[in-house]
């Protein structure tokens, strides 16, 4: 970032710190030598996204940061506090059902398929000697069915206790810096909680990233991890006890039912608790809120671990004559949940489109059903993870047999509607087939057609059509970018009406998709059978791949760096809906580059460019809004290769929409944006500085710089595409001009040294 091999560490620590070059360091003590030029430095947070191997595993909690992503991606509104808030309470509804969606499928593999299944039945007991001391033929301690599932519960509960202790550990590992303290003046801050662009009176002096708690989520994430694990220890307590309560109302049980009764009734009382407690408070973004729920945080998850143990010691009760048969109660429960996800998802995209109608602005994606979509999508890789995780054990436990199918499988395996949804898995792809081959067939139209523009942009008298047809399809591919919202919204839409097809299909059949097309005829039976097969390998090397994934970015660090650049994306927003999700980067690195400017602006009183690259600009412009005005008046912004308003202001229109984003264009003393049509990431502001002023966005920059040999580049000069914007002439330029603009305004800082902080992506 530097351009030079010796640098020395100005302040931070070994995960993110601002560096200089060495012989920069006493730049400020020896102005006389740095009045050539600007003193540069460089922010480098890397290794928050792509450090050591283990958070390459943060890749199987890939559905958490799906779902936390659609809580951003509202519309834009003003004066629907109401509205908001109950966009806020669905998607945290959805994440909710997501935590008991991964319990579910932890419990359906070890109490399940392992426990109360396979150790319960001969056949697949006998071929598995780890399965002696639980196995129904040993008739042991652990023969007994409730037994079994008592020590198989050590398995889901070892899960819930990870995720707890993971999210609390990355917490106070990322976390946990405390923005800038400043208060908003009286007055300016009339909005609700979760609603920062409502207005009312005065207008709104910062906008939503702009207030002094937006980066600081503490109250509501230890909220959120309470209720989320006593939830996890709920789920796990309920498959125990709903399957000894049911045996206990029968008649040769040696258990009184009442205990049965009143560990439901006491699941079912702590399980509302804990959707209260998600539904109960948002963010609270107006002040820094250091306060923490201790009642919440301590007792919740408590209660639900001492009835997850009282369930187990109802579960041990002796029960002689009691055998396990067929399955567990889960297909209830899996049912339950899609039906209750679809609900939520459907409610969540009226109330989106309630928004987007009352302030519409064109731009953002799928008029509003951004966030619907993406949470749709959560849902559906939540189902596709747990359900391959299923469908690949019960594979591996029931012999030569097709789990579901009967004949030849020594188990009954999973629940009928895992394999619907992995059956229609098979056609959701298929549905996918004509829109991206329509894609493909309009970005080669687009490169033919560019051909002409791009040799009369150059001026070449003498074209080449190989690197013509190069440059012109590295255009046309990078512009696929804005036909993503059509390919999500096409692919969210078909996953919720299959979807419901697939619940629909297993409640009114009770078989799998394989033995209820029977008597159909032989095309319907053999394109069900391969459809339901297909799904279920398709569900597994899903898994197998993110596994997959998550070792090789352990041993490979330049596969960790490419992970890393998804968790810029994913993870810049602060964990608002799932707790468990991967940590929010941006609550350190915002503070650290606020702070860093603040205190270098307020001891010299100089002047700052601070300039950023990709997810480096938008963390730049996060942390310009943090700023203090006296110190905001004193920084010039310069960005480049910035999704700011391609990605950002589209999909998250509330917080990076038109509004904002000219809200931050005044409050900085200037701006200016790079930006290449060969770029596939970042692209223009779309803003103007005013009638008559120099407008912000600059591009789009040529690229390649040259399109042939010449005498000064007697070689071919290659597409940058989203690289190397510092390399473009025009970037020296640009940083000089803003320097310059900010000169007779500024007062210069002693000695007449300049000052430039770089921030840039991880990737």
């Amino acid at each position: 970032m530097l351009g030079d091999p010796r640098t020395t560490r100005i302040t931070g620590d070994a995960t993110a710190a601002v560096y200089r070059r060495t012989e920069d360091v006493g730049a400020e003590h020896d102005p006389g030598r740095h009045r050539d030029g600007p003193v540069a430095e460089a922010y480098c947070w890397s290794n928050l996204t792509s450090g050591n191997g283990s958070r390459a595993l943060w890749l199987l909690l890939l559905p958490f940061m799906v779902v936390n992503l659609a809580h951003w991606m509202r519309p834009a509104a003003r004066g629907r506090a109401r509205t908001v808030r109950l966009y806020g309470v669905l998607v945290r509804l959805v994440a909710l059902s997501l935590t008991v969606l991964l319990t579910a499928a932890a419990c359906e593999v070890a109490l399940d398929l392992v426990a109360w299944q396979c150790a319960g039945t001969a056949e697949c007991s006998v071929q598995r000697s780890w399965l002696g001391f639980l196995s129904a033929r040993q008739d042991g301690w652990f023969a007994q069915p409730g037994r079994r599932l008592a020590v198989a519960a050590l398995v889901p509960t070892a899960l819930v206790a990870l995720l707890w202790y993971l999210s609390n550990r990355t917490w106070s590992a990322y976390e946990s810096q405390r923005p800038l303290t400043w208060e908003e003046p009286a007055g300016a801050d009339t909005g609700p909680d979760e609603d920062p662009g409502a207005r009312t009176g005065a207008p709104l002096v910062r906008p939503a990233l702009g207030r002094p708690g937006f980066w600081y989520g503490r109250r509501l994430v230890a909220r959120l991890r309470a209720a989320h694990t006593a939830a996890g220890f709920l789920t796990v307590a309920a498959t125990i006890g709903v399957t000894t309560a049911r045996y206990d109302r029968s008649a040769g049980s040696p258990v009184p039912a009442v205990f049965g009764h009143l560990v439901e009734g006491g699941l079912l009382l702590c399980g509302v608790v804990a959707v209260t407690v998600v539904c109960h408070r948002g963010r609270s973004e107006r002040r820094l809120d250091h306060r923490i729920d201790r009642a919440v945080t301590s007792f919740l998850p408590g209660t639900a671990l001492v009835l997850l143990l009282c369930t187990v010691v109802h579960a041990g009760w002796s029960r002689p004559g009691w055998e396990s048969s067929g399955t567990l109660p889960g297909e209830a429960v899996f049912r339950a949940l899609a039906l209750g996800q679809g609900l939520c998802v459907v409610a969540l995209a009226g109330v989106a489109l309630s928004l987007y109608r009352r302030a519409p602005e064109p731009r953002t994606t799928l008029h509003g059903l951004g966030g619907p979509a993406v949470a749709m999508l959560a849902c559906a890789l939540g189902g596709v993870m747990t359900g391959g995780v299923a469908q690949r054990v019960a594979d591996w436990l029931d012999g030569p047999g097709t789990p579901g199918m009967g004949a030849g499988a020594d188990i009954p395996g999973p629940p009928v509607l895992l394999s619907w949804q992995a059956s229609v898995i098979p056609v959701l792809l298929l549905l996918l087939v004509p829109p991206v081959l329509w894609l493909a067939v309009r970005t080669l139209r687009v490169a033919r057609r560019t051909g002409p523009a791009i040799e009369a942009e150059y001026g070449e008298e003498h074209p080449q059509p190989g690197r013509t047809r190069r440059i012109a399809r590295t255009r046309a591919t990078a512009a696929l970018t804005d036909s993503a919202p059509g390919i999500l919204g096409l692919l969210s839409a078909a996953t919720l009406l299959l979807g419901v097809g697939a619940v629909a299909g297993s409640w009114l059949t009770g078989e799998v998709p394989g033995l209820a097309a029977d008597g159909t005829g032989s095309v319907a039976e053999s394109l069900a059978e391969t459809a339901q097969s297909t799904g279920s390998w398709l569900t597994g090397f899903g898994v197998i791949l993110f596994v997959t994934w998550g070792r090789r970015a352990y041993r490979d660090v330049s596969a960790r760096r490419t992970i890393g650049i998804l968790w810029d994306v994913g993870t810049f927003w602060p964990r608002a809906a799932h707790p468990f999700a991967p940590p929010c980067y941006a609550e350190r690195a915002v503070p650290d580059l606020s702070s860093r400017m603040s205190a270098w602006t307020g001891s010299t009183r100089g002047r700052l460019v601070i300039s950023g690259h990709s997810q480096g600009s938008v963390l730049a412009a996060a942390a310009v809004w943090q700023l203090p005005d006296p110190a905001r008046r004193r920084v010039a912004l310069l960005t480049y290769g910035s999704p700011i308003e391609r990605l950002y202001g589209r999909w998250f229109p509330a917080y990076f929409g038109r509004e904002p984003l000219e809200g931050l264009q005044r409050s900085v003393h200037c701006w200016r944006n790079l930006w290449r049509a060969t770029d596939p990431i970042g692209g223009p502001v779309l803003i103007d500085e005013g009638p008559g002023g120099p407008e912000v966005d600059r591009g789009p920059l040529k690229d390649p710089l040259v399109y042939g040999r010449t005498v000064e580049h007697p070689l071919p000069e290659p597409v940058l595409g989203h690289s190397d914007y510092q390399a473009d002439p025009v970037f020296a330029v640009e940083r000089a001009a803003l320097l310059d603009r900010l000169g007779p305004v500024v007062p210069r800082q002693s000695g007449g040294a300049a000052q430039v902080s770089s921030g840039r992506s991880s990737g």
